[in-house]
């Protein structure tokens, strides 16, 4: 992998090079290319002048050479403007293909084959409905002998088995690229599987319309991501028509109430998107805070403690921790102290699941959790 990375980065750096030489050359070249030929017409203007009187068919006063240079130099500056903004042109061509990639990716599938959605209830519960029976999501994960791959003949995920009873926190653990956030995308149907099964609840994965289904579903990454607006409005992002005082009950769940009240206007504080001034824990609290105020049977926890201090840990745990109450929840971490008391823990290597059990199990087995517990091994 090393090798790999250094080999691209040797040709990104080499072309980086390349790139700045030619930007840097492009428009000192154009304006002596035209500089010369300025002073080579000058120069041939002014014998001209010279001599024009002694040979017929060459005669040239000084006024016509003054006036053909000056209109030389006119002729010149749009090619001084092109060779300027080349380098943003070639800029600019690189976005646009970027651009064009985006639009030609294809869209989703059409959900009008969907056999299955899901629904928010008055009464705050998620159910499925095929039009004829309805059900209430209970969060019953079953994901069964699963392969993937974003690339042809690279697979990513070999033979993924695993269960995840409802009301059961899964926690999965593992080096960088061992295919843990793979897992949840799965689950989250951002990509389809190659080959193998997941089911909720008992229905094929497939047989759900996908935008229904990621209602019942959230997820709390490392990367919050907040809004210009109010903290209401922050709050209130995890479910448009939830009143004030649903946001301050979630508030409290999540246990950010305490900062809140601290704010000079409280709740209708006004924060300014990504450059507001609070910590990364606060906005790790109000990404918790969406979720409560959601409220869906299914969470998925992207490395959400990766970026903070040991105290705000803490904190944002305890949040996390009466968030999970009775929902099934996928835990991503590494720091293996938040998911000590997981249901059941997978330790991921290249992709596949090379040891699985509770804490004091997998202790138990000496193996490569166990490496990891006590210090014998990192995770990468």
């Amino acid at each position: 992998m090393n090798e790999i990375f250094k080999a691209i980065d040797y040709r990104h750096t080499k072309d980086m090079y390349r790139s700045v030489y030619l930007s840097s050359v492009n428009i000192p070249m154009v304006n002596n290319i035209n500089n010369i030929a300025t002073a080579v017409i000058a120069l041939i203007g002014a014998i001209m002048v010279a001599i024009g009187a002694d040979i017929p068919g060459f005669y040239l006063t000084v006024g016509s050479l003054v006036a053909f240079i000056a209109f030389l130099r006119q002729f010149s500056r749009p090619f001084n403007s092109i060779s300027n903004m080349m380098t943003m042109i070639q800029a600019s061509l690189a976005g646009a293909e970027r651009i064009f990639q985006m639009m030609d990716q294809k869209p989703e599938p059409s959900h009008a084959s969907a056999l299955w959605r899901s629904f928010k209830a008055e009464d705050g519960q998620y159910y499925w409905t095929d039009g004829k029976d309805v059900k209430k999501v209970l969060g019953d994960v079953k994901i069964e002998n699963v392969d993937f791959s974003y690339f042809p003949g690279q697979p990513v995920l070999k033979n993924i088995t695993l269960y995840a009873h409802p009301g059961q926190r899964i926690a999965l653990v593992g080096s960088t690229g061992a295919g843990k956030t793979t897992i949840t995308n799965m689950l989250t149907r951002f990509y389809d599987i190659d080959a193998g099964t997941i089911y909720i609840d008992g229905i094929n994965l497939k047989d759900i319309d996908r935008v229904s289904m990621r209602r019942s579903m959230t997820l709390v990454l490392q990367d919050t991501h907040l809004f210009t607006g109010t903290i209401y409005d922050n709050i209130r992002f995890g479910r448009l028509k939830a009143s004030d005082e649903d946001c301050q009950k979630a508030a409290k769940i999540a246990c950010a109430d305490k900062f809140i009240e601290k704010l000079p206007q409280g709740y209708n504080t006004v924060i300014s998107g990504e450059h507001s001034n609070l910590s990364q824990g606060e906005k790790q609290l109000l990404s918790i805070a969406r979720c409560a105020v959601s409220n869906p049977p299914i969470l998925i926890l992207d490395e959400a403690t990766s970026s903070v201090d040991t105290r705000t840990e803490r904190l944002i745990s305890k949040g996390m921790d009466n968030l999970m109450m009775g929902k099934t929840t996928f835990v991503i971490a590494h720091r293996l102290s938040t998911i000590r008391y997981a249901d059941c823990i997978m330790v991921m290597d290249h992709g596949q699941i090379i040891e699985r059990g509770t804490h004091d199990q997998l202790i138990a087995m000496k193996g490569r959790y166990y490496n990891l517990w006590t210090g014998k091994a990192e995770l990468q």
